[in-house]
């Protein structure tokens, strides 16, 4: 389901959105619709980053102290 929308561009970005929408044969409409979809999966990356970095340091210590304990257990193997 479509809804309407009434969008206030800047000239310059409207401008520039015209030019491109008339040497790639699309409507106005669907350029938008697919700069909105690739703007929001940006953004959706973006967070996904944030929320990975911000988890991986909430175990940074945690992996370090595991990662400690595997090289002394591998030094207590005998060759």
């Amino acid at each position: 389901m479509a809804k309407p929308v009434l969008l206030k561009l800047n000239d310059e970005i409207l401008k520039e959105t015209e030019d491109i929408i008339s040497q790639t044969h699309i409507s106005r409409n669907a350029y938008i619709n697919q700069a909105l979809s690739v703007f929001n999966k940006l953004n959706r990356r973006r967070a996904l980053k944030k929320r990975l970095q911000h988890e991986s340091g909430l175990v940074r210590h945690n992996s370090l102290e595991l990662l400690e304990e595997f090289e002394r257990l591998e030094d207590e193997i005998p060759e």
